[in-house]
């Protein structure tokens, strides 16, 4: 016997990968564990016939022969499979877009990062020149879009782009898709976003801005991943983490929208998982206390904002300038021959103000080009540190919309970074 089971709190993207595995596996069945997400529930109550599935209890461990684990890599995270996990003869083939943890021993392994794991399953069926029909499609097609954010989550790659695009030649309806894509929130999500608004903690982190939060939890409530979605984009955070307490454990959900704070990479190291912008964690609460798993939280962050790229590594050095009373034309033909479009103007080694390509269409006539750069030059400068982080300083850029920034240490300019070396940053253009 052949069973495809995955991760509890199964999202669409777990489910959809169970489905997608049944088909790549004649004759297996799938195991959906107990606990489900909302709209995942509310798609099985019409949908579950449709699909050879089963629950863990209905399960015949003895009999199995072949366990097929998808979209996560972690014991722990399965539901009843604690019989199999002592079996020594059991074939295990794994699934997952989570590169990192896990403790499945598997014989088989397709596990790398990307946007969701239903992109990996589409690639083995185009291979295999697999045909789809439309409700299969559609199922695959949710599971994409929910675990890469409708393509715009930071882990979301070229593949799964392909992948959406053959499951919709394939018939995938997204009328059906945005149903389940976007359920109706009961007044419990609704009671629990109240109440996370009221007490929301808020610390900056190498110039990020992380929020926290403590909930504790009297019912089991679902479609608390989605929750957390609107929070972190209400609170308006780079990142959040939401601690969700119960009788004896604690769930961990957090969410990210910014390339420097991984999720994934954070929740593997409390034994859970994810990927950049979304992951979760589920940790009992006789290990750690829920204010002792932010603390973690807040180490692990601060750890990792230490190595991560600074404006140091980007800023250009040294840096041209001028004197205050430098002509403009004399400005111009210094920034024609280096190839730069700003110049720092400065005067016993003081900052004083700064010149730009734009600042020549201010020149109306002959003369103005032999008035000193003094009469032309920006004088409210703002300067950054050189251990800022690429992603503040990008958002600093564009809020007051300037594209030259003097880099300052000690009250001394050490360099200067420009729109291009944030975007060259951000696009891996930087030169080796």
């Amino acid at each position: 016997m052949q069973i495809v089971t995955s991760h509890k709190q199964t999202d669409f993207d777990a489910l959809a990968s169970i489905v997608a595995a049944t088909l790549l596996y004649p004759g297996s069945v799938g195991v959906v564990p107990k606990e489900t997400s909302r709209n995942v529930s509310r798609f099985l109550s019409t949908h579950k016939t449709a699909f050879n599935l089963i629950l863990p209890q209905e399960v015949e461990h003895d009999k199995v022969t072949r366990l097929i684990v998808v979209d996560t890599a972690s014991w722990q995270r399965l539901d009843r499979m604690d019989k199999l996990k002592k079996r020594t003869d059991l074939d295990i083939h794994l699934w997952d877009h989570h590169a990192l943890g896990g403790d499945i021993q598997a014989n088989w392994v397709c596990q790398e990062d990307i946007g969701a794991t239903v992109t990996l399953f589409v690639r083995e069926m185009k291979k295999r020149e697999m045909e789809l029909n439309p409700l299969i499609s559609t199922i695959l097609l949710i599971g994409l879009y929910e675990d890469t954010g409708h393509l715009t989550f930071p882990s979301t790659t070229p593949e799964d782009a392909y992948a959406a695009a053959f499951l919709l030649e394939n018939g995938a309806d997204l009328h059906v898709a945005s149903t389940f894509l976007n359920p109706p929130y009961e007044e419990k999500q609704k009671e629990i976003l109240f109440e996370m608004m009221k007490s929301t903690e808020k610390r900056t982190i190498s110039d990020l801005k992380v929020g926290f939060n403590i909930v504790p939890l009297e019912d089991k409530i679902t479609t608390l991943s989605s929750v957390v979605n609107i929070y972190r984009s209400i609170i308006n955070v780079d990142a959040i983490f939401v601690i969700f307490v119960t009788s004896d454990r604690a769930t961990v959900i957090g969410r990210s929208g910014v390339e420097s704070i991984n999720i994934g990479l954070i929740m593997s190291q409390l034994g859970g998982g994810g990927h950049a912008g979304a992951g979760s964690a589920t940790i009992r609460l006789s290990e750690q206390s829920a204010v002792a798993i932010r603390d973690s939280i807040i180490k692990i962050l601060e750890n990792e904002q230490q190595a991560s790229a600074r404006i140091a590594d980007l800023m250009s050095f040294p840096v041209s300038h001028v004197t205050p009373d430098t002509p403009m034309r004399e400005v111009h033909t210094m920034m024609s021959r280096r190839k730069i479009r700003g110049v720092l103007v400065m005067e016993n080694d003081e900052l004083q103000g700064i010149i730009v390509l734009w600042d020549f269409k201010k020149l109306k006539n002959d003369k103005h080009w032999d008035k000193p750069v003094k009469a032309y030059m920006a004088r409210d400068l703002i300067s950054v540190a050189p251990d800022a982080i690429p992603a503040k300083v990008g958002r600093l850029m564009l809020e007051k919309n300037i594209g030259h920034l003097p880099v300052v240490q000690d009250n001394k300019v050490i360099g200067i970074v420009t729109r291009t070396d944030i975007l060259n940053y951000f696009y891996n253009l930087l030169p080796e």
